[in-house]
């Protein structure tokens, strides 16, 4: 992924791309809800990019002569928000990279934004959202699946400690911009205690109420990789 080489995204004062070229829809919910199994399920049968703040972070954090990979490091460990400046840009460079390598324009943005300053600086800087497809987990659920994922996955924040960290991280920062872009319509809301494969039934009825089903965005995307050849 591409490294950061400036911090300009975040200060922008209009759009970097205009929504009607290209779609970006949030994907949030609690640590453990489900968000990478949902967006994987997207990516398979619409043809999305998927974009993890998370695993951009992570990466960053491991790249050699990051400036930002202490700082980045020891956030993530701590539970945390990290920077908006650091993680706009790096949705933002990985963007650009989708674009001019595969010729998408249509994103699945999960785990961000996590506060509602990195909601409007990010619909500012780079591209207003689509909408935020919002699962809905009790703390018990996520924190039982994290705890086992933590097992294999090697993450150094799939601990106890951690995870009581970031639950309460969420329900104070991100539950805001969930709240926020409800009032403007723009939130679509999932039971994630379900099954994976009842919750990604619910994601795609919901999907089709706003017109999108895998056809139509098969066929954007085509339109779009033809444009860009």
């Amino acid at each position: 992924m591409p490294a950061i080489e400036k911090l300009g995204a975040a200060t922008r004062d209009k759009p970097l791309f205009s929504p009607d070229n290209v779609t970006v829809i949030f994907v949030l919910g609690g640590p453990g809800a489900g968000k990478g199994t949902q967006c994987a399920n997207l990516v398979k049968d619409y043809g999305f990019k998927h974009l993890s703040a998370g695993d951009l972070l992570r990466e960053e954090q491991d790249r050699p002569g990051s400036e930002f990979g202490e700082l980045i490091k020891t956030d993530i460990r701590e539970g945390r928000i990290v920077p908006m400046e650091v993680t706009i840009q790096l949705l933002e460079n990985a963007m650009k990279a989708t674009m001019d390598r595969e010729g998408k324009t249509m994103f699945l943005i999960d785990g961000f934004p996590r506060k509602l300053d990195q909601a409007h600086a990010f619909e500012r800087s780079v591209v207003p959202s689509k909408f935020t497809l919002f699962l809905d987990a009790d703390e018990e659920v996520m924190q039982a699946r994290l705890i086992n994922r933590g097992k294999t996955s090697g993450r150094a924040d799939d601990n106890i400690e951690s995870i009581k960290k970031r639950f309460k991280t969420f329900v104070d920062t991100s539950m805001p911009v969930v709240k926020e872009f409800e009032g403007q319509g723009r939130v679509v809301k999932v039971d994630a205690v379900q099954p994976p494969e009842k919750v990604y039934e619910d994601v795609q009825a919901k999907l089709k109420e706003w017109g999108l089903n895998p056809q139509i965005v098969q066929v954007e995307q085509e339109q779009s990789y033809a444009a860009a050849a």
